[in-house]
């Protein structure tokens, strides 16, 4: 049974500008960052595919944490949730603003495409509007490839980006992708091209986006000098190599372990050996 939308008053404008795009002239859209809990008991999570970057987000920590500013992310994420429909004919209603006329707007500076209603009712939002441009990063690979990929608006651009749980499906010579690095030096090492003095390069630069950390030393220390790439493949390659030992080893009553094909009636070699000698 949804809950009554007004437990929560819903925001007064769904578009605002942070500090950081009003400083290059867009403006965004937020949710809260990956999983929470509401006032009400429910708990959400707006970025489903998150992966390593969920431990070193940077809208997880200063500001972002606020009570207010929380409190505010959340009204939009119950708005969404609770009436959707509404939600969307608010926005659509409100970037006909002559404020917003021509403008360029960030789908989540913090938060994910989530759903895919959540999505097609941003793409119907982008399609209402041709006169603003909208952008997004993401690591909604799957949902993207799915829905987006196939006719996506003209005025929709997105970059997907690394540190998820669909990495692997990304194709760095074709995708445009962006990661994060330790910092500008080992962007320009590897040969990518930073976003740092304008946020709208993600989009429109190059295809290959590096994206410095953000100088939060706790943050830095957990990042140990990798990409987020890097880091999510290690985590990957690591829960493989465990996967494989625990499909490979059974505990026998006495606690031994015993290889699967040992279990299947085929013999390991150190196996066939012991019952010779």
């Amino acid at each position: 049974m949804p809950h009554p939308p007004n437990v929560i008053a819903r925001p007064k404008r769904l578009i605002t500008q942070n500090r950081a795009m009003k400083s290059i002239g867009v403006w965004n859209w937020t949710l809260p960052a990956w999983a929470g809990r509401f006032p009400d008991g429910r708990t959400y999570n707006t970025c489903p595919s998150a992966g390593i970057c969920s431990s070193v987000c940077y809208a997880r920590h200063g500001t972002y944490s606020w009570p207010q500013v929380l409190a505010k992310h959340q009204a939009n994420l119950r708005f969404v949730l609770d009436d959707l429909t509404s939600w969307e004919h608010t926005m659509v209603t409100e970037l006909g603003a002559a404020r917003l006329r021509r403008a360029w707007v960030r789908i989540h500076d913090s938060g994910d495409f989530f759903s895919d209603a959540y999505t097609l009712a941003w793409l119907r939002v982008a399609r209402a509007h041709p006169d603003v441009t909208f952008y997004a990063y993401t690591k909604e690979v799957s949902r993207f490839r799915a829905l987006v990929e196939p006719a996506p608006p003209e005025n929709l651009l997105w970059v997907y980006s690394y540190g998820g749980t669909q990495d692997s499906t990304l194709d760095a010579e074709r995708d445009r992708v962006a990661d994060v690095f330790p910092d500008e030096a080992a962007i320009r090492e590897a040969g990518w091209h930073s976003q740092e003095a304008n946020d709208l390069l993600a989009v429109l630069g190059p295809r290959l986006v590096g994206v410095p950390a953000n100088r939060i030393p706790h943050l830095l220390k957990r990042l140990n000098g990798r990409t987020f790439r890097s880091w999510q493949a290690e985590v990957d390659a690591e829960r493989r190599a465990r996967a494989t030992r625990h499909g490979h080893l059974r505990l026998l009553p006495d606690g031994r372990a015993r290889s699967a094909a040992s279990q299947s009636g085929t013999r390991s070699p150190g196996e066939r050996h012991d019952q010779a000698a």
